[in-house]
């Protein structure tokens, strides 16, 4: 399997398996919705279509960057978002990088968002789909998040290897500029377990799949059978 790492700027054409990495925090927030019970998340182009969404459909909640404002529901943190009951609801989500990279290559035939708390799930579905080229959007930092390139390098080796030693890439991303930031109250709307919910691995036992759903780009839990259902490992 060939894979490219590129930044959201680098995206010259439309790629036919895209995964689109955020690991601080949107895709690690995503995947605690769905643990929490959200049905689906709809990505938002702009804070503006938020709310908008938002106003149109008053049972949906909310969630963006930085911290609370008027009309929405909720932060891009894991931390705060985990104790949220969510069952069967729908989240708009807005973030400043991630929800930007999936929109990025909404016409691709598969678009995979994911953060370590995914990863192994993730790496699973692309052994499965078949492809020979991946495409890993970089979402942070013009491409150069250290926390996001090494989530993508560990889950592109994950993919093709038997074994991955997930220690030094989540090293990686513990020492990234978003992890100091973030420890050191630079970014709004945090909570003290944000970085250490971020750098667990293989937290849930699901992939998260985003699809153009009408005019909406509909990001939704997909579940991928273990090892010991029968995948190879």
């Amino acid at each position: 399997m060939d894979s490219r790492f590129l930044g959201i700027a680098e995206l010259t054409e439309t790629p036919s398996v895209a995964v689109v990495i955020d690991v601080m925090r949107a895709y690690t927030v995503a995947a605690w919705a769905f643990a929490r019970g959200a049905e689906k998340i709809v990505l938002a182009e702009s804070l503006d279509e938020a709310l908008a969404l938002k106003a149109r459909h008053p049972d949906w909640v909310a969630l963006k960057d930085g911290p609370p404002a008027p009309g929405f529901d909720l932060v891009n943190s894991p931390g705060l978002l985990r104790s949220a009951d969510l069952g069967g609801r729908t989240v708009v989500q807005k973030t400043t990088a991630g929800t930007v990279g999936a929109l990025a290559v909404k016409d691709a035939s598969l678009v995979l968002c994911a953060g370590f708390v995914v990863a192994e799930a993730t790496a699973r579905l692309l052994r499965t789909c078949g492809s020979d080229s991946v495409t890993f959007v970089v979402t942070g930092e013009d491409g150069q998040a250290e926390e996001d390139l090494a989530c993508a390098q560990y889950i592109a080796r994950r993919a093709t290897e038997a074994v991955t030693d997930a220690a030094g890439f989540v090293r990686r991303a513990a020492e990234s500029r978003a992890a100091t930031e973030l420890a050191e109250g630079v970014r709004q709307g945090v909570h003290p377990d944000d970085i250490a919910l971020c750098l667990e691995v293989d937290r849930f036992p699901f992939a998260m799949v985003a699809t153009l759903e009408g005019s909406l780009m509909v990001l939704r839990p997909r579940a991928v059978p273990s090892p010991a259902d029968g995948d190879p490992a």
